[in-house]
């Protein structure tokens, strides 16, 4: 265990746990994408599929409790890297030299950062924490999601969740960038492959998430 840790305090050990943390986090994104989705089924069928989560409630609590640790570890170890980079050299750190894109999606980096987790406490505040406190088999998520103050129906809030999520799309545009560096497969012959497959991940999921806000704000 000890060798874990040291490694962990190692510039590479940094990198890699945040590697792998945003990649968990990617996975937990797919499943929560495939429940909001539902709200496009009316208000029943999303209502029913929150419902369904109560009845598992207890490991819903171990999910959350296991997922704000992997937010924990990947905020923390990404304050790490940024400080080192920023320290051992005055230019952003890039991913392949002489890309203009990875520069930008590099320097933008903090700051989307920043902005998600403002979003995801907003986020908590309201949607999470109105779910929490109905009580038994009381429905209404839906109206919560979409027609209360705090939801959809606001226009300044269905615009916040939109720049938040395409900001979480330029950050997972360079944290898979930075991933694949991570794990020596920047410059392997896969590359390419990966980098397709990478889209499903930093933009379809992102769009699919957006256009939520979207529908419900703005279109609906």
């Amino acid at each position: 265990m000890t060798w874990l840790i040291q490694f962990f305090q190692t510039s590479i050990g940094k990198k890699f746990l945040m590697a792998v943390t945003g990649i968990m986090l990617v996975f937990f994104l797919i499943t929560h994408l495939a429940g909001n989705l539902m709200l496009f089924g009316g208000a029943e069928m999303f209502n029913n599929y929150v419902l369904s989560l109560r009845s598992i409630k207890p490991l819903i609590r171990i999910a959350e409790v296991v997922l704000v640790l992997i937010f924990i570890c990947h905020i923390f170890s990404g304050i790490q890297v940024t400080l080192e980079n920023r320290k051992a050299k005055p230019q952003p750190y890039r991913v392949s030299p002489g890309s203009s894109t990875s520069k930008f999606y590099s320097r933008t980096m903090a700051v989307s950062g920043s902005v998600i987790f403002i979003f995801l406490v907003f986020h908590l505040q309201t949607f999470w924490w109105s779910f929490q406190k109905k009580q038994g088999n009381d429905t209404g998520f839906y109206e919560i999601v979409v027609n209360s103050s705090v939801g959809y129906k606001n226009p300044a809030i269905a615009l916040f969740y939109i720049i938040a999520l395409l900001l979480l799309a330029i950050h997972l545009r360079h944290g898979f960038q930075s991933a694949f560096q991570t794990f020596g497969l920047g410059e392997s012959r896969y590359k390419g492959a990966i980098e397709k497959v990478s889209v499903l991940f930093w933009l379809i999921i992102p769009l699919g998430f957006v256009s939520i806000p979207l529908y419900f704000g703005f279109i609906k």
